[in-house]
């Protein structure tokens, strides 16, 4: 069978990075060209669906209302114009050359799933704890149950021909300030949530965070745990740029993005998503995206053969404790598993606000640029974690954290400028 993931898949045998954009316009016709331009950048590419945030909570009233209007919805309503017009906007386009992919946003995705499978799309992303947590006030357990019944329907897409492809967005919780170990366990648990429901292609998400090193040792800490539980699999990684506060500076935004898609060579990632220059600004035209598409490219072509290199801190061994505790707590039923982890504060995210969500564990970035702990919880990773108990986070130190990154690239940026020569005095024109 073809699919998403096998075209990544075989992209990445040839040496090739796969970047793929998250763009989304309401408009059918500029979805189109926005998708058509994608296919034509200078890069490997896959193309995306990126979904508005009313389908996304499922206010399909709001949508129809916001169009009426002649408003711009700051995605695509799937839902809304429905198969036939979405099939048009990919005919012609998408293909196995150029599979495309649904990104959401739903804690309850019913709709959106139905709507994909109806139109013949195979490939989309999400879980049910990253699409619930930071984006949705729903109770944890009725996104299990809502994400449970949605990977079942959307295994037995094989049964037409198509394989279908989803990948986890837990190595992206929160977008900043979440240590690794964590990000990678969710990862994984997301992914062996989708093939205990029948899913057999499979990407596992990692968001480039605060360090370097810390990131090139979080994905192969995600690489190792998933050969050793998904080895009946076809899965593959995916780095996110960034997801923080991003810098202001166009120079910045592009210095961070190629770090990214370098980060993404070094480790054997097989697909970056990526950032434009105006991602602190507004959202970003096809234009800029392509642009971004193409730069991300070439700093992996440029980064290959390159091979990571970091210390060891244990960053694996906590990413396991943290997988092999909530597998221990229902052998049989992973979705109660991950709900109890949550009840029990195995799994914790740092300043998440849903009410789900235990808030013991805190964490902070220490003077290297890496994200610590200053409070696990309940979370299974005593005496593996190094602890700064310390150090606490002031909300002055926090809104700083945020910036942290931005801050960094964009000094970068000024620093890389030449500068000027200062005209001589009494010299003018």
């Amino acid at each position: 069978m073809t699919g998403f993931g096998a075209f990544v898949r075989a992209a990445a045998a040839a040496g090739d990075l796969v970047v793929q954009p998250r763009m989304g316009m309401s408009d059918p016709r500029l979805m189109r060209e926005g998708l058509l331009a994608t296919r034509r950048a200078a890069a490997t590419t896959v193309g995306t669906l990126t979904l508005d945030s009313y389908t996304r909570v499922g206010d399909h009233e709001a949508v129809h209302r916001a169009l009426e209007q002649g408003a711009d919805l700051n995605g695509y309503p799937l839902v809304h114009h429905g198969p036939d017009t979405t099939r048009a906007v990919l005919d012609g386009i998408a293909g196995p050359s150029f599979p495309v992919q649904v990104r959401h946003g739903s804690a309850h995705p019913e709709a959106i799933f139905r709507t994909m499978a109806a139109t013949g799309l195979s490939a989309t992303e999400g879980g049910p704890i990253s699409y619930c947590l930071p984006y949705s006030r729903s109770p944890l357990r009725d996104s299990v149950a809502s994400w449970r019944r949605c990977c079942e329907g959307f295994a037995r897409l094989r049964e037409t021909g198509m394989e279908p492809h989803l990948e986890t967005f837990g190595g992206c919780m929160m977008g900043q300030l979440c240590p690794p170990s964590l990000l990678v366990a969710l990862s994984v648990l997301e992914a062996l949530f989708f093939r205990s429901l029948g899913l057999r292609s499979v990407s596992l998400s990692y968001a480039q965070q605060t360090n370097r090193e810390q990131d090139e040792e979080a994905l192969a800490a995600l690489a190792a745990l998933a050969a050793d539980l998904l080895p009946d699999l076809d899965w593959h990684l995916v780095v996110y740029t960034y997801m923080g506060v991003y810098p202001r500076s166009e120079h910045g935004a592009l210095l961070l993005l190629g770090e990214a898609a370098r980060l993404a060579a070094r480790t054997g990632a097989a697909r970056l998503i990526v950032k434009t220059a105006a991602e602190a600004h507004r959202i970003p035209t096809v234009a800029e995206n392509v642009t971004a598409l193409e730069l991300a490219a070439k700093a992996a072509v440029d980064e290959r053969g390159r091979s990571a290199g970091y210390p060891d801190t244990g960053l694996l061994a906590e990413a396991r404790a943290i997988v092999e505790a909530v597998l221990d707590l229902d052998q049989g039923d992973l979705g109660l598993a991950l709900v109890t982890a949550f009840e029990r504060g195995y799994l914790d995210v740092p300043f998440c606000l849903h009410p789900d969500n235990a808030g013991r564990s805190r964490s902070l970035i220490g003077a290297d640029g890496r994200l610590l702990w200053s409070d696990i919880g309940a979370l299974p990773i005593g005496g593996l974690a190094e602890v700064s108990r310390s150090e606490r986070m002031s909300s002055t130190a926090l809104l700083s954290s945020l910036s942290f990154v931005a801050r960094g690239f964009d000094e970068a940026a000024v620093e890389a400028v030449p500068r000027r020569p200062v005209a001589a005095a009494g010299r003018h024109g």
